[in-house]
């Protein structure tokens, strides 16, 4: 049995993830794959209810490590009962976000180090990384205008962070970006969705080879 293709749509807020892994999900079904769509935190009954706690916007919320931890125990759960077992079957899995939002959110937003986060998804997850990384990027102005619209200016509590906290995130993406260039493909997330889609595409020509 030929293994499974793991990829994971990342970015700030309101750059069209869940979008993009929609129109990527149906494309490689139309050509015949096996497709498994999920997202983080999430995608197994533990990650969700985790998921609740996480962006509840009651109560005074969570430090960055108190945080950190409860993605790292989200996303074990995660790996371990959907995602692996996907993979093992052939299948290809896009999942919006994985582990390089909590480097770039809890780490470079937060203020953990790189390592501190990594060693927690070296414990709960075996260090599993995405096949190919797909990084939406827009202006920030573009991003705030979508949210707008799409929240009507009331995000969940990561969201509703400031303008300063959400630039330290965008500067750690561009940075594991340009540290990893043969695992993430950056894409202009800028325009129609199906003229992002076709970028999106694009970047996973040599893994549909």
């Amino acid at each position: 049995m030929t293994q499974g293709r793991f990829i994971a749509l990342e970015g700030g807020e309101g750059v069209g993830k869940s979008t993009q892994g929609r129109m990527l999900a149906e494309a490689l079904r139309t050509r015949g794959l096996d497709v498994v769509t999920t997202r983080e935190p999430g995608g197994t009954l533990g990650a969700e209810a985790i998921r609740a706690m996480l962006l509840s916007t009651e109560g005074e919320g969570w430090g960055a490590r108190a945080e950190a931890l409860l993605f790292a125990a989200a996303r074990a759960d995660h790996v371990e009962k959907l995602i692996r077992p996907a993979l093992v079957r052939g299948a290809w899995v896009v999942c919006d976000r994985f582990v390089d939002s909590s480097r770039a959110y809890q780490g470079g937003g937060g203020g953990l180090s790189d390592a501190e986060v990594l060693d927690l998804h070296r414990i709960g997850s075996e260090g599993l990384l995405p096949d190919l990384t797909i990084l939406l990027t827009v202006r920030p102005e573009v991003s705030a205008q979508r949210l707008a619209l799409r929240d009507g200016g009331t995000g969940d509590r990561i969201e509703s962070r400031g303008a300063a906290y959400h630039s330290r995130v965008a500067e750690a993406f561009r940075s594991f970006a340009t540290q990893n260039p043969d695992r993430f493909a950056v894409i202009d997330a800028e325009g129609s969705p199906d003229e992002v889609h076709a970028r999106v595409m694009t970047s996973l020509a040599g893994l549909l080879a």
